[in-house]
C-alpha cells in the first residue's frame, strides 16, 4: 500500500452524501456505528458540515467491525432501510446519539419516531438487500486501505492527522 493511500471506489449517486456534488472538498468517513472513536467524532462531523456549509460534502460508509462490535453491522442495515424511505442521515444521528444502547433498542421505534413506513422498514431489515451494501462499502474500505473506524479521506486521499476539530478543518480548508 503507498503511504498515501487514496479512494478505491469512486463517489456515485449511490453514496449517502449531504452538501453539493460539486462542494470543492469532499470528505468521506468510513464508520461504524457502535464505534467509540466514532462517536466522538461524530458532533466534529456536524460542526464541519455547518461551519463549511456548501463548501463541503459529506459523504459516509458502513465499515462496522463485526467481530469487536456486534451491533454494528445491524445498526449499518438499520440506516440502510430507512435510507431506502429517504431517512439514512436522520437515522444516522439517532444511532450515533444511542449508542451505548444499541443492543437492547427495537430499531422499529426508531422507525416510527421518523415517520418511516413500518412493514417497508422492517421487511427490507429482514431481507439480504442491506447486508450486501454494508458487505460492498466495507469491502471497498479494506481495498482503500482502510483498517479502523473512524477513517476519512479528504478529496479522496486518505486523511492521517489528528480525530480533532482544528486539523480536521485544517485539512479541508487546505484541500479546498
Amino acid at each position: 500500500m503507498n503511504h498515501h493511500a487514496t479512494l478505491a471506489e469512486p463517489i456515485t449517486e449511490k453514496d449517502h452524501a449531504q452538501g453539493p456534488a460539486d462542494a470543492p472538498v469532499t470528505l468521506v468517513e468510513y464508520g461504524d456505528y457502535e464505534c467509540p472513536y466514532c462517536l466522538y467524532a461524530f458532533p466534529l462531523v456536524k460542526e464541519l458540515r455547518r461551519s463549511m456549509g456548501p463548501r463541503l460534502r459529506l459523504v459516509f460508509r458502513h465499515f462496522p467491525q463485526n467481530t469487536i462490535h456486534t451491533h454494528a453491522g445491524v445498526a449499518a442495515q438499520v440506516a440502510e432501510a430507512a435510507g431506502a424511505q429517504g431517512r439514512f442521515w436522520e437515522m444516522h444521528d439517532l444511532l450515533y446519539e444511542h449508542q451505548k444502547e444499541l443492543g437492547e433498542i427495537d430499531f422499529s421505534r426508531f422507525a416510527i419516531r421518523l415517520g418511516l413506513e413500518l412493514y417497508k422498514f422492517q421487511s427490507d431489515l429482514s431481507s439480504e438487500r442491506f447486508a450486501r451494501r454494508v458487505e460492498s462499502d466495507f469491502q471497498g474500505g479494506l481495498r482503500s486501505g482502510v483498517k479502523g473506524t473512524p477513517t476519512f479521506f479528504i478529496n479522496e486521499v486518505l486523511y492521517e492527522g489528528a480525530v480533532e476539530l482544528e486539523p480536521l478543518r485544517a485539512a479541508l480548508e487546505a484541500a479546498g
